[in-house]
């Protein structure tokens, strides 16, 4: 009915949908609240977001991440660093830049470079 190679496509495909069913979407695992939308007025209508309140509306996020038990995504923690650094609050924006490293571990090199060039910046 099957030949041996078919037979074996139909459980590879079979495995990879079960699989594919498992896994959670990105917006069960993180808590975004207005992460993304910080984002987004930032590049497409800069001033509208300020450094101080992008500040308070990611602690408020992260705050809320641990209320409800979900991780902060990908890139939170480097931008509030960012944010911090561009207010000469140079040792909180070392933190921050850390967490991000700490939780995202693929992404240290490109943290490790941020935090390199903002200590040259504050000599």
């Amino acid at each position: 009915m099957f030949s041996l190679k078919s037979r074996h496509l139909l459980v590879i495909i079979f495995s990879l949908s079960l699989f594919s069913g498992c896994a959670k979407p990105a917006d069960e695992i993180y808590y975004w609240g207005e992460y993304e939308q910080l984002i987004h007025d930032m590049y497409v209508e800069p001033g509208k977001a300020d450094s101080a309140m992008q500040v308070e509306k990611l602690t408020a996020d992260i705050q809320q991440a641990e209320n409800t038990g979900k991780q902060v995504p990908p890139g939170l923690y480097a931008h509030l660093g960012m944010m911090y650094e561009s207010q000469g609050k140079v040792a909180q924006g070392e933190a921050a830049l850390l967490e991000e490293k700490k939780l995202y571990s693929e992404s240290s090199v490109f943290i490790q470079g941020l935090i390199d060039r903002a200590a040259k910046e504050n000599r």
